[in-house]
Formats: structure tokens, C-alpha cells, sequence
């Protein structure tokens, strides 16, 4: 097989990774522009070596998430007579699933939701089954058994089956009008749902809550946001920049209620209100709760594979069965459910890769974060709270933005940029790159001369 010569390329803003001699025009994700896309330092799935390990002759993914997508996609790309078959527990075909806020707020059509059209699947010959889910795996016989009671042999396997929405247990979760935002028809559910004049909580103060919020409250809905840490983004920004965050989510419109916690949903069969635990009682007609997710093992513990919180996989998203990959949410990778998309979108290509019989590995992407829907530039990657005594922290709030830069030795290990997000690329390719920042801190006196260094990169 010819040496792989694609450049990978990393839209800072959200995540999305091109392949290819140059970046995209615009992002198909969130619309950024060309330029704030930067050629990764490292192509994470260039084969370490051109011969195939094996010849596959029927490769089985079950899931159609990116990770699923990603996965056929290289499957396809490195074992091109081999036969795919796709399996999407969805009617829709796969879709961006982190851009359903967007066609919540009415950002983007049905159609733009989409991977791919329909035609792709054919001109590439996989195998979509949709409305089908993967319940169980016979390792002895290779083969994955479906919802239809219907059992597809395979040569490899890649599990891309995802993650569940946490439904905490507080009572009336039930009732009609208590949703999560996972899927698009839980969007078109919502959608329905808050037609009119419409009082809607978001329960939950992290990325996809407030994303949701501000979609409700773009299309007209009073909304409140409740968030039982002390802050919002508690993942995303130290307590500093979440106050100044808080104030820019307020001004639009949006209520926010920190460090509180539901005791129940009230109403009958419908839902008409949040009882909190300090007594008090918000009205609603329709309650959204983001609480994170959990990561769908069964299948895999069932069949005898290595889980934990996720299906334990190494470095080659290959699980403790030679035959079996996973990817995304599904997985855990030292340790750590990632739980993004961008990661998701990776390991997709590397479990794919690896399942075709090339040889390529995983390395540690640090954490970022990007804000859809509300407009307010927000961009955050790596470490937000010092760890060690000899860590740096450089913060300031200039022109009405905040920067946040965290150093550990010579090491931009950690940022948050709220206001103005236009380094966010050369700040992703500081951090993930692992630049050597000895002669920033030297000289540096401030977070004004830190920007400057970083403004002065190529």
C-alpha cells in the first residue's frame, strides 16, 4: 500500500479535523474561516508501516456517530475491496450530532446536519442499516447479533456504540416535557415542545446546558439555567472567568442559579416546575437536563471484553479481543473517558485504520472546548487550575477581554480566551505541540507580553 501523504489539519475553534494537501474553505462544523485551521504537529493517523497486517474481508461497525463514520471511512480508505457494513440505531442518516444546538437555535437545516448524503454510503460502498442496534457479540463465532435477532459475521469489529444521557434521580423526570438533548428527535421533541410562550429550564450549567439555553432563548423561550457547582463551565473556566461568562450569559436574556440542587419536577402528567432542595419553586413547561453521560458497556461486558467506566482500550483503540476495536464515547484510554468530539473523531480513524491492518497509534490530546449558539467568543484548551507550586499563571483582562495562560516548567500547558478567541489556533498549536516557552517566561513580565509572544508566531 502507497504511503499515506494527507496532511491532517485542526479547526481550533471546534475540533473538526480535515484531511488533505490544504484546509477547507470554511469549517463544515462551525463555519470558521480557513485560517483557523492549523496543520497538526503530529498526523495522528499516518500508518507506522505500508504493508497490511491481515486481508479483511468483512469489517462490522456498530454505531454511526463520527466515531462510527470516521471508522468506516478509513476502513474504506486502507482495505478497499473489503465489505462494511454500518449500523445506526437512528432513522436519520449520521449526522453531526454536536451541532444539534445549532439546528435547535435554527442555525442550520436538517440537511446540513449531515455527514454525508445518502449517495455516499453507495459511491463508497458501505452498508448502512439504520433502526437496527447491536445487542450482543459472539466472540466464539464472530458475530455481532441485532435488534432484529439477525447475526452479521465479521473479521473485525469497531464499537462506536456511544453513551447514554445521565437522568439524575430526583423525582418527575417522567413526566411529559423532560428531555435530554441527545439525539435530533430529542431537538425536534424540544422544538415542539417550546413553540409559543414558553417557560424552559436547563438543568445543567456545562457546555451542551448553556448551548441549549441559548437555542431555547433564540427562539423566544424564558429561560433559566440551573448549575449545582459553584459556577458555570466548571470543566471549562476557573472561577474568575465563569463570573465574567455568567454576566455575558445574563445580558442575553438567560437566568442563571448557581450552587443549587432539584429536589423534584413538579406537575401531573405534564411537567409545570422545578422544586429546588432550598424550597423554592421555578415554573416550566419544559424542563432539558444535561447531566452528563455514561458510556454504553453492556454489549461488551456481556460478551466477556474489558470495561470499566468504558471499554478499555490501548493505544490502537484495539480492545482485549485482537478482533475488536472501540472508539469514542464508549471507550477508556488510560484511565480517561473523553467524552469530545474531537477525540471521538480520532480514535474513529485510528480504530478504523488499526481494523484495516495498518499499524497507528493514539496520542493524548489535551482538552479543548469551544461555545456554540450564545455568540460569545469563548475558547479553552488543556490545565485551568494550577496543580503544582511551581506552576505560572498569567491572567488579565485587556480591552474588555480575558486571557488565561498556565505555564508548568517551560510549557503552555493550559488557556482560556473569553471575548476575543482570534489566537485560539496558535494557542492550541502552543499547548499541543509542547513548544518550548523558556524565552516567553524569561522575558515575559504579564499576560499582555505572553499575548504578544504568542501574536508573533507564524
Amino acid at each position: 500500500m502507497p504511503e499515506t501523504t494527507f496532511k491532517t489539519w485542526v479547526c481550533s475553534m471546534c475540533g473538526y479535523i480535515h484531511y488533505g494537501p490544504e484546509p477547507p474553505g470554511e469549517c463544515p462544523v462551525c463555519g470558521a474561516a480557513m485560517d483557523q485551521f492549523t496543520l497538526s504537529v503530529e498526523d495522528e493517523t499516518a500508518p507506522v508501516h505500508e504493508v497490511p497486517t491481515i486481508t479483511l474481508n468483512h469489517a462490522v461497525v456498530a454505531g454511526a456517530g463520527i466515531a462510527g463514520v470516521s471508522a468506516a471511512e478509513a476502513i474504506r480508505k486502507f482495505a478497499p475491496q473489503a465489505e462494511i457494513t454500518l449500523i445506526s440505531n437512528e432513522t436519520y442518516f449520521p449526522y453531526y450530532r454536536l451541532n444539534l444546538t445549532r439546528y435547535l437555535a435554527g442555525e442550520m437545516n436538517a440537511d446540513q446536519l449531515l455527514l454525508h448524503p445518502e449517495i455516499w454510503y453507495n459511491i463508497h460502498n458501505i452498508r448502512l442499516l439504520r433502526n437496527t442496534e447491536a445487542q450482543g457479540i459472539d466472540l466464539g463465532n464472530k458475530e455481532l447479533l441485532l435488534s432484529d435477532n439477525s447475526r452479521i459475521p465479521f473479521d473485525r469489529l469497531v464499537l462506536t456504540v456511544g453513551s447514554h444521557p445521565f437522568m439524575p434521580p430526583f423525582p418527575g423526570t417522567s413526566r411529559k416535557n423532560v428531555t435530554r438533548l441527545r439525539t435530533r428527535k430529542d431537538a425536534d421533541l424540544i422544538l415542539a415542545a417550546c413553540q409559543g410562550s414558553r417557560k424552559c429550564v436547563c438543568i445543567g450549567g456545562g457546555l451542551l446546558g448553556l448551548e441549549t439555553a441559548g437555542a431555547l432563548r433564540r427562539r423566544g423561550a424564558e429561560v433559566t439555567v440551573l448549575e449545582n457547582q459553584a459556577w458555570l463551565l466548571p470543566r471549562q473556566l476557573n472561577e474568575t472567568a465563569s463570573h465574567r461568562f455568567r454576566a455575558l450569559v445574563e445580558a442575553r436574556g438567560i437566568e442563571v442559579h448557581t450552587r443549587v440542587s432539584v429536589r423534584e419536577l413538579t406537575g401531573n402528567e405534564s411537567v409545570q416546575g422545578v422544586l429546588l432542595e432550598d424550597g423554592r419553586t421555578l415554573p416550566a413547561n419544559l424542563v432539558v437536563i444535561s447531566a452528563g453521560v455514561r458510556s454504553n458497556i453492556n454489549i461488551a461486558r456481556q460478551a466477556g471484553l474489558e470495561v470499566r467506566q468504558g471499554i478499555i482500550v490501548d493505544n490502537k483503540m484495539q480492545t482485549s479481543h485482537p478482533d475488536v476495536f472501540a472508539a469514542g464515547d464508549v471507550t477508556e484510554l488510560r484511565g480517561m473517558l473523553y467524552g469530545l468530539w474531537n477525540p471521538a473523531h480520532t480514535q474513529g480513524t485510528i480504530a478504523g485504520t488499526n481494523a484495516a491492518g495498518e499499524t497507528t497509534e493514539f496520542k493524548e490530546i489535551p482538552r479543548s472546548a469551544t461555545l456554540k449558539v450564545l455568540g460569545i467568543p469563548l475558547f479553552n484548551i488543556g490545565v485551568i487550575s494550577p496543580e503544582a507550586s511551581s506552576d505560572t499563571v498569567f491572567e488579565a483582562e485587556i480591552d474588555g477581554n480575558y486571557y488565561f495562560f498556565l505555564f508548568r516548567e517551560d510549557l503552555m500547558v493550559g488557556s482560556i480566551l473569553l471575548g476575543d478567541t482570534s489566537l485560539s489556533s496558535k494557542v492550541s498549536r502552543v499547548v499541543e505541540g509542547r513548544q518550548n516557552c523558556s524565552g516567553w517566561l524569561q522575558a515575559g513580565q504579564d499576560a499582555a507580553a505572553i499575548l504578544n509572544f504568542i501574536k508573533s508566531l507564524p
